[in-house]
């Protein structure tokens, strides 16, 4: 039997594997872990680079960005699996790309200034609710059994 396939072998991604969870979610919930972490390492490595060079040293983190880029585009491809939670996930991801392009502008401005360089406040924030999302997204089935039981 042949299927229509939309992006070909990506669309192994599209497969369930656990109670209606498909691969793509914890996909998802993983690059969104990793971005974290690249979150936090982009930052010391921005507070090191100001202390050392000044506003000429700071520069992009190309891991974090390239995080970002891949969680919008899987959310994009999220959003052909499951509409609803594709786009509101894309939705979320593209609003934290958009944080994280502003947010290192704001790093520049403190190094220019010579003030200490401040957290990342707003793209924290921002990953956090697209971190919950897709961990609801992707680690319902666990508690299931007891939301099912409750309401």
């Amino acid at each position: 039997m042949i299927t229509a396939s939309l992006l070909g072998p990506v669309d192994i991604l599209a497969q369930e594997v656990v109670s209606g969870v498909a691969i793509i979610e914890f996909v998802l919930l993983g690059l969104v872990i990793i971005n974290l972490a690249a979150r936090m390492i982009a930052h010391r490595g921005y507070v090191n680079a100001a202390r050392e060079d000044g506003a000429d040293g700071v520069s992009r983190s190309l891991f974090l960005e390239a995080t970002d880029v891949l969680i919008v585009l899987g959310g994009f491809y999220y959003a052909t699996v499951h509409l609803h939670g594709g786009v509101v996930f894309a939705t979320l991801a593209v609003g934290m790309f958009i944080t994280d392009f502003f947010e290192f502008e704001a790093r520049l401005v403190e190094a220019r200034k010579d003030a200490p360089l401040e957290r990342p406040k707003a793209a924290l924030f921002a990953s956090a609710l697209v971190f919950l999302y897709i961990a609801y997204q992707s680690l319902f089935f666990i508690i299931k059994p007891l939301w099912d039981a409750v309401i």
